[in-house]
């Protein structure tokens, strides 16, 4: 192929996919790669959407919200409504992972709390075996 692409060994040692991963993304019709017989190529283009991709799902995104940004990019109007639709996805997405982290700053609070209970407890209970004894 030429010197801007990448095959499928490149493109999982690069960003720490599995081959099957990108399949997976190409038969979502995320990626397309340039096929020669079983061989594939992944061009520039196919690599920043990856990028893209691993960062939505980081984020949160489902591969449907995913793939709705990406081909807002066609539009071809300077991708200001890509743009525009991109950040309203990610502060609802920012709004859902702030919600989690509270619930999850109150359960571990929580959790603390009753291992602190337990804990005195046992220090009860060892004391007054050892006074028993």
């Amino acid at each position: 192929m030429t010197e801007d692409t990448m095959t499928i060994g490149q493109m999982c040692r690069c960003f720490g996919v599995t081959p099957r991963a990108l399949r997976f993304y190409e038969q979502k019709e995320l990626l397309s790669p340039i096929r020669e017989g079983q061989n594939r190529y992944y061009t520039p283009r196919d690599r920043a959407r990856l990028k893209l991709i691993l960062r939505g799902k980081r984020f949160g995104f489902s591969l449907a919200e995913i793939r709705e940004l990406l081909e807002l990019y066609r539009l071809g109007d300077g991708q200001v409504t890509q743009l525009s639709a991109t950040l309203q996805s990610a502060e609802r997405h920012r709004a859902d992972l702030i919600a989690k982290r509270d619930e999850l700053a109150t359960a571990i609070g929580e959790l603390e709390a009753q291992m602190d209970v337990i804990r005195q407890m046992l220090a009860e209970r060892s004391q007054s075996r050892r006074a028993a004894e």
